[in-house]
C-alpha cells in the first residue's frame, strides 16, 4: 500500500510514520501538513514527497491510503475528502468532537466503500483482553463499578507541544487526548451509560483541562470512574474492576491482573497482544474486512466526550441517548 501522511500535528504521527516504515506492505509516498515548514522537514526525513496541495495529494491515483494525524478540529473536512478521493483511512483518536462529525465521517467511508480504522490501541493490549475474558466468563459476577486511570506530566514537565493547549484545534485538553484511552476501555467494559458527569481542573492555568474525572452513571446503580491528566509524573496506569463476586486489578503499580474471587488476590496470566492498530487497517484492507467493530467503539468514544464536555460546561450530568 503506497500511503499518505496527512499532517505532522500530532504527538503520535511520527510515531506512525516510523510504523508505515517498518510495515512490510506500506511505503510512505507523499505528505502534505497544514503546516507547510513541518512537512516539509518530516518528509525530507522520510524521502516522501512533500506535496503542498491536499487536493493534489489525494487525487493521486498511486495512493491507496492516509494516515490521518491533522488538529482536531480538521478531521471531519480532511476525512471526508479523503474517502470521497476513494483513499483508505487510518486515524488518531478521537474520529471527530462531536456526534454529528463522527456520523458524517462513518456515513462518506461506508458510501464511498473505504476502509476506516481509528487507534483505540489499548483495546488490543493483552491485559484487556485478559480482563475482557474474565468479565464474559462471569468470574466478578455483575460488574458494580470500576476505574480506570491514564497520567503523565506532559503540561508540568514541557513536553507536550505547545499546540496541545490550543481550544479550537484540539477541541478539549487531557480528556480529549489521553482520556479517551479509559473512556474507551470503560466502554468496553461496561457498555454505554445512561448518563455522564465530568469535572475538570486547570491546574497549570492553560486555556484546556490539564485533569479530568468523568463519572459513568449505568442502570442498576453501577458507575465507572475515569481519571486523566497532564499533571502527573508518576501515577501509573490502572484499571480496577468490582463485581458482585470478585474483583479484578491491573498496574498496581506493576503490569500484572490481580484477581480476587473470596479467596485472596491471585496472578491472572496475560497473553500476547493483537497486532496494532495500524497493521490491523493494513490487514483490513489487504483482505477486504469490515471495520464495523472498531468504528462502532470510535462513534461511542465520541458520544461519551461530547456528552462529558457538555456536563463540564453545563455544570451537570448529561444523558447519554441510545
Amino acid at each position: 500500500m503506497n500511503l499518505g501522511i496527512l499532517s505532522f500535528w500530532h504527538v503520535h504521527a511520527k510515531d506512525y510514520a516510523r510504523e508505515a516504515e517498518e510495515h512490510p506492505e506500506t511505503t510512505i509516498t507523499a505528505i502534505w501538513d497544514e503546516d507547510e515548514e513541518r512537512g516539509r522537514k518530516e518528509a525530507g526525513k522520510s524521502g516522501a514527497e512533500y506535496i503542498g496541495s491536499l487536493d493534489e495529494l489525494l487525487a493521486n491515483d498511486s495512493i491507496d491510503g492516509v494516515v490521518v494525524t491533522c488538529p482536531t478540529n480538521m478531521h471531519k473536512e480532511i476525512m471526508i475528502k479523503a474517502a470521497e478521493a476513494g483513499k483508505h483511512i487510518f486515524t488518531e483518536k478521537v474520529l471527530a468532537a462531536t456526534e454529528k462529525e463522527a456520523l458524517a465521517i462513518i456515513d462518506s467511508v461506508k458510501r464511498e466503500g473505504v476502509k476506516l480504522f481509528v487507534s483505540l490501541p489499548r483495546v488490543y493490549d493483552g491485559y484487556t483482553l485478559a480482563i475482557q475474558n474474565i468479565i464474559d466468563t462471569g468470574e466478578i459476577g455483575e460488574i458494580t463499578q470500576s476505574r480506570v486511570r491514564l497520567a503523565h506530566d506532559g503540561a508540568t514537565a514541557g513536553w507536550l507541544p505547545h499546540h496541545f493547549y490550543n481550544k479550537e484545534a484540539c477541541k478539549g485538553g487531557a480528556l480529549i487526548d489521553l482520556g479517551c484511552h479509559p473512556v474507551y476501555l470503560t466502554r468496553l467494559f461496561q457498555g454505554m451509560p445512561k448518563s455522564v458527569s465530568a469535572q475538570f481542573g486547570y491546574v497549570t492555568e492553560k486555556p484546556v483541562e490539564d485533569q479530568a474525572v468523568v463519572t459513568f452513571h449505568y442502570s442498576g446503580g453501577s458507575y465507572g470512574i475515569v481519571e486523566t491528566g497532564f499533571v502527573n509524573p508518576h501515577s501509573p496506569f490502572t484499571i480496577e474492576l468490582h463485581g458482585t463476586k470478585g474483583s479484578v486489578l491491573y498496574g498496581m503499580p506493576d503490569d500484572v491482573i490481580l484477581l480476587n474471587k473470596g479467596e485472596g488476590f491471585e496472578r491472572v496470566t496475560i497473553p500476547t497482544d493483537q497486532p496494532s492498530p495500524f497493521s490491523q487497517w493494513v490487514d483490513h484492507v489487504q483482505h477486504n474486512k469490515d471495520t464495523d467493530e472498531n468504528i462502532a467503539l470510535a462513534l461511542d468514544l465520541t458520544v461519551l466526550m461530547e456528552a462529558s464536555y457538555r456536563s463540564e460546561q453545563e455544570e451537570s450530568e448529561v444523558t447519554i441517548i441510545s
